[in-house]
């Protein structure tokens, strides 16, 4: 399906007659400010409103409701119909393109037909000229990395930049006759569906693997052979017996990371990206671990053999492989830090871990046997990572040569 989205930018190469600032332009395109295609470009409510929200009513759309293409309504904020009417320059309507302000500023997509009344707050909105410019082109153009690209320069503010109005009105927009916007929206359409799908497939796999996380890893479901009793014990009991060892990592900052540049991953206190900080040209560590945030309590990670370091706001623990799986520890070690709430003053400090942790704890070869299923899931998700990371990156080959007209599709 992948090598099928590739396949579409394989088409007619165009004869560009005309230079922009995007390159070389076909001749049956034109540049259009996004002020000279829409009818409408105005902004929804801006400022405090926390008062008027209410169980039921209008919906309103807000910009985490937004992302690329994508509306997420199945957790709206409702106000009164009364002050639906009293906002009537942000009452949104069927292709409606809304694009983020603040946040993630530019962030955009379209309304979709069948929503019925609904509200805008802190959005722009444009409202294209079906004549001129059809509202799925635009919103992937505005979403593309030429697109984003323009916004960048145009944003306002300071710390916080903010997209207005009249920047929206500003952006100029390579734009092909409409036959082939639709094409070129139906393709990126088609990308858009194979990319949700895997992210949906991901997203059901990681709940089957918790739930079977929650089923292995505290002994209510067994696996055939096994049948001896589990103990109960504490990270620090574990420390103890000199079946794990915990250290923290150390400071790595970025002037040491740009005096000594190289491809040794560092790991540091984030619970995103696994935890990646940095690349490094020294590592500190060439072994099977465990590692964890300590800022914030965050989460515990399994860490295979490879060269990497760790930051001084990372945990991490040996373990002696002769008595305790690594795998399994780590798991279980995840499955009850997903009971515990911590907050930027109580840190999971070693001390912490050592007091607060509690795991069940089968013999090895349970272990064994249970990382091994573990590893079978972690396996699959690694190849769906894999798949979605591609489809993104041909979605992107596909824009830069179809919003600039480098490949034709009509």
């Amino acid at each position: 399906m992948v090598s099928g989205l590739k396949s579409l930018t394989q088409g007619v190469r165009s004869s560009p007659s005309h230079i922009s600032e995007f390159g070389d332009l076909p001749a049956d395109w034109t540049l259009e400010r996004v002020a000279n295609v829409s009818s409408m470009i105005t902004v929804g409510f801006v400022g405090s409103m926390a008062h008027l929200f209410q169980r039921s009513g209008v919906p309103l759309l807000r910009g985490q409701d937004v992302s690329p293409n994508r509306l997420d309504t199945t957790q709206p904020r409702y106000i009164s119909a009364a002050v639906h009417a009293l906002w009537k320059k942000s009452a949104l309507s069927a292709g409606d393109v809304v694009l983020v302000r603040v946040g993630y500023p530019g962030t955009a997509a379209v309304v979709p037909e069948g929503l019925g009344d609904v509200n805008a707050a802190s959005l722009v909105i444009v409202r294209p000229s079906p004549s001129k410019i059809r509202s799925d082109f635009l919103s992937i153009f505005v979403n593309s990395a030429i697109g984003k690209k323009q916004i960048e320069g145009l944003l306002v503010g300071g710390a916080q930049q903010v997209l207005n109005t009249s920047t929206a009105a500003q952006l100029t927009v390579p734009l092909p006759p409409m036959l082939e916007q639709e094409a070129i929206a139906g393709a990126l359409s088609d990308a858009d569906a194979l990319i949700e799908s895997l992210e949906s497939l991901i997203a059901k796999k990681r709940e089957i693997k918790q739930g079977a996380m929650q089923e292995l890893l505290v002994g209510r479901k067994r696996l055939p052979g096994f049948s001896a009793e589990w103990e109960t014990c504490r990270v620090a009991e574990l420390e103890a017996s000199k079946l794990v060892k915990l250290y923290r990592g150390q400071v790595i900052s970025k002037v040491h990371i740009e005096a000594t540049p190289g491809d040794f991953p560092i790991y540091s206190s984030s619970v995103h990206n696994e935890g990646l900080f940095g690349r490094y040209g020294i590592y500190m560590l060439d072994e099977e671990l465990i590692t964890w945030s300590i800022d914030g309590g965050g989460h515990f990670f399994y860490r295979p053999k490879h060269k990497f370091s760790v930051t001084n706001v990372c945990g991490y623990m040996r373990v002696d492989s002769s008595r305790a799986n690594c795998r399994f520890l780590a798991s279980a070690l995840q499955l009850a830090h997903s009971t515990k709430n911590f907050d930027y003053q109580t840190k999971a400090h070693p001390s912490v871990v050592r007091k607060e942790y509690e795991i069940r704890w089968p013999a090895l070869p349970e272990q064994c046997a249970i990382a091994a299923v573990l590893k079978d899931f972690d396996g699959e998700l690694v190849t769906l990572e894999e798949r979605l990371a591609k489809a993104h990156r041909i979605k992107q080959g596909m824009m830069q040569e179809l919003l600039t007209g480098r490949v034709r599709l009509v």
